[in-house]
């Protein structure tokens, strides 16, 4: 079942956990790909020193945080790798998900292609690499999560939930701390292993 507005129509962390076990679907001229959601961070906006939108409203690359949930959030890191996020809660609640890691479940040889590698585990095990794989790029920025091009399937899954701290914000003080990054317990696609809260 493709996933409509209203699911995405909650706050971040509750969002996060349930993105986990739902299948992420990329429909490209070079065909589709298809990933099951296996790690994800919630960023809570103006009130995480860790999220894009803290304590302000940039013109341009937050814009579209400030929509209501369901939309894509694409950004660059590090001048070469992008980030695939989805808006969650009402408008002008600044709330996002970032997409940490998938488990491919589709399109497997064609994510091998434009990553040139072979080992399934390593094909979507990081943000940058999942983009990679599935050719989520910054053209997909704004894009409509309940549109045909990138949208979100629930296949029935109700993966065990391991909660720890999120992953190289050691800049966001106390936020730093959060225990907001959600991963399913056990899975072998994971960016990284758990890092528990202090």
């Amino acid at each position: 079942m493709k996933l409509e507005r209203e699911f995405f129509l909650t706050d971040g962390i509750s969002l996060a956990r349930a993105l986990l076990g739902k299948t992420l679907v990329r429909r490209s001229p070079e065909g589709e790909t298809r990933g099951i959601i296996v790690e994800t961070e919630a960023y809570m906006g103006e009130l995480d020193k860790a999220a894009h939108s803290y304590k302000r409203r940039e013109n341009g690359r937050t814009n579209i945080q400030y929509r209501e949930g369901g939309y894509a959030y694409v950004y660059l890191i590090y001048g070469m790798h992008c980030c695939f996020n989805i808006t969650a809660n009402a408008a002008d609640m600044p709330e996002c998900v970032l997409i940490r890691a998938l488990e491919p479940s589709g399109g497997t040889e064609l994510m091998r292609l434009r990553r040139r590698q072979e080992r399934a585990e390593a094909l979507c095990s990081g943000p940058g690499k999942l983009c990679a794989a599935m050719g989520i790029d910054r053209s997909l920025y704004g894009e409509d999560l309940c549109g045909e091009r990138l949208f979100l399937l629930d296949e029935g899954r109700t993966p065990d939930i391991s909660v720890s701290r999120r992953i190289n914000i050691d800049y966001a003080e106390e936020a730093a701390d959060f225990p907001w990054r959600f991963t399913v317990r056990g899975s072998r696609f994971l960016s990284v292993r758990e890092r528990r809260p202090k």
